[in-house]
């Protein structure tokens, strides 16, 4: 028998079980937002200040909260890049059940310290995601633990679908939605709820490497990619599985694909503007928005960010190369006769033009440079590409520097 989809009843249940388990987080208006992408409005549901930093925990322990005592007896096993990690660790913990997760050899170590800190045994194996997820039914298989999947399950669905209502409940005039898409739990579970009480456009969309959706819609079944390539580990499934796509055919409108770029200038854009640090799954959903990728002109537009587990070494990294895909950071290249005497004077040759040196780094030496000169990379961030322009030339006239091209 083929399990009926979930409905607005499952979620609004849901919303119950979750009464002083999540947090209801806020909703912030953003005015840049809306008038980069030309929309009356942008709402900013904010998911990454969330429990256990993401959305994850509402379908896990909405899932949880359900297991009778010999399940919760036995233990909870899943696989997890981290986000569900994290919500099933501690879900598991608040019901008094041991949790096993198990983790790919690629997850970043602050998400595997995160999901050990709520109590979790975790197990690092695999070197993508299907390598953890066989290895976690194989361990509760062994145990005769439950396994808590991270979207192809009714009760987990239901449990994301929360984000979705309490979205409608704040923009009830909402005309787009756009949300994120790995394996599809959020959108399926958000476009349940939208959907039932909205007549809003719902959007998903994913990153061009792990792109998986809109081929699934375009052929009508469920299509598994070859490879992954994408900086977006919170959404880089492979594939969804056949229940999570009902709900996608049913109630999703439309799937977009972005580029990692996108996803770095938008994750850039929210820490300026919105005072926020994301992971870049958190951004996805954004990023289409402000890549001009929808026409969303006059309308009233709401965005999950879901997720803010991230190294700060690495959001630092990423928003540097999403300045630079905003044409506001770059690495310029010159020669210097004196290298450590000319460090002052090229500093203070950028920082005359308004701009900001970030770095100044000594370049190895290569073949076809003079040797009696220093080549050095100074990365620069200023308001846009004719802002860096003019630093270039500003140094560029200056005597005891030559820019390489």
């Amino acid at each position: 028998m083929t399990e009926p989809l979930v409905t607005l009843e499952d979620v609004e249940a849901a919303a119950e079980r979750l009464g002083g388990v999540v947090k209801r987080t806020p909703v912030d208006t953003s005015r840049t937002f809306a008038e980069r992408c030309g929309a009356d409005s942008v709402h900013l549901k904010l998911e990454s200040l969330q429990r256990t930093g993401s959305f994850k925990i509402r379908g896990a322990s909405n899932r949880i909260a359900q297991l009778d005592d010999d399940e919760l007896e036995h233990g909870i096993v899943a696989a997890s890049g981290g986000n569900h990690a994290q919500g099933v660790a501690s879900a598991a913990h608040a019901h008094g059940a041991d949790a096993t997760i198990v983790m790919p050899e690629v997850t970043p170590m602050a998400k595997i310290e995160a999901t050990r800190g709520y109590g979790a045994e975790v197990v690092v194996h695999g070197e993508v995601y299907q390598e953890s997820y066989e290895r976690a039914i194989a361990i509760a298989e062994e145990r005769g633990a439950t396994f808590v999947h991270p979207f192809n399950d009714r009760a987990v669905i239901a449990g994301q679908g929360t984000v979705g209502l309490e979205m409608v409940e704040a923009v009830p005039d909402v005309d787009t939605v756009v949300v994120a898409i790995g394996g599809g739990g959020l959108v399926s579970g958000i476009a349940t709820a939208v959907k039932a009480r909205t007549d809003a456009r719902v959007v998903g969309v994913q990153t061009e490497g792990c792109a998986h959706m809109s081929e699934s819609l375009e052929s009508g079944e469920v299509y598994e990619r070859d490879s992954i390539d994408t900086i977006t580990e919170g959404i880089a499934a492979s594939r969804t599985e056949e229940y999570t796509f009902r709900h996608v055919r049913e109630h999703v409108d439309e799937v977009v694909n972005v580029t990692d770029g996108d996803v770095t200038a938008a994750m850039a854009l929210l820490a300026e503007r919105a005072k926020l640090v994301t992971e870049s799954a958190g951004a996805v959903a954004l990023a289409a928005l402000l890549g001009d990728y929808l026409d969303v002109e006059g309308e009233t537009v709401a965005v999950p960010v879901c997720g803010a587990n991230i190294d700060l070494t690495q959001f630092a990294d990423y928003a540097k190369i999403g300045l630079a895909q905003l044409s506001r950071y770059r690495t310029i290249r010159l020669t210097v006769d004196d290298w450590p005497g000319a460090l002052g004077s090229v500093a203070a040759a950028v920082e005359e033009t308004g701009a900001t040196v970030d770095e100044i780094s000594r370049l190895p030496p290569r073949s076809g440079l003079d040797p009696a000169k220093t080549e050095l990379g100074v990365s620069v961030e200023g308001s846009g590409p004719d802002h860096l322009e003019r630093v270039a030339a500003a140094l560029d006239e200056r005597s005891d520097v030559n820019l390489v091209d």
